[in-house]
């Protein structure tokens, strides 16, 4: 008798840990990990494009590989008629200069987008509300298959 309680007990666990395994790793699939209970602590800054592509809330920002931040908030301007990404940047990196710029690049196999920014020279600082007005759309792999196809296309016939 007692050693079917033990066996039990270990399944249990054994149970207990991959289960907990497994709500790990989703929470690190999707990026919701890193979010705080409090809120997002940090500033938040606007960048405009022409086109995000599939960038997503809770996307990673990045400044030389390292995440700074996050998504927070996608939008379409009605006047512009472009994408808005509203960025939260980690309070620590209160230094980013105003010029600034935000690409957004694909990382990994999976194709997760997410924001590059590169430091300007600028003396004075980004701070909330403020707006990143350099900035690169993401790259659409059928626009630039379509390009390449339509000019060896024209290529071809003269």
């Amino acid at each position: 008798m007692y050693h079917s309680k033990t066996v039990e007990t270990l399944v249990g666990l054994f149970i207990l840990i991959g289960l907990s395994a497994l709500l790990v790793l989703a929470l690190r699939i999707s990026n919701l990990s890193e979010l705080s209970l409090l809120g997002d602590p940090g500033y938040r800054v606007r960048a405009k494009f022409e086109n995000i592509g599939g960038l997503k809330i809770r996307g990673p920002v990045k400044m030389g590989g390292v995440v700074i931040g996050r998504v927070s908030a996608i939008g379409l301007d009605p006047s512009t008629y472009e994408a808005v990404a509203i960025l939260t940047i980690e309070t620590k990196y209160n230094n980013l200069p105003e010029d600034t710029s935000a690409n957004i690049y694909t990382a990994g196999l999976l194709g997760e987008q997410y924001v590059s920014l590169e430091p300007g020279g600028e003396e004075t600082f980004l701070k909330e509300g403020d707006e990143i007005t350099l900035t690169q759309s993401a790259v659409v792999l059928e626009r630039v298959l379509g390009q390449f196809l339509y000019n060896k296309a024209s290529g071809d016939e003269e």
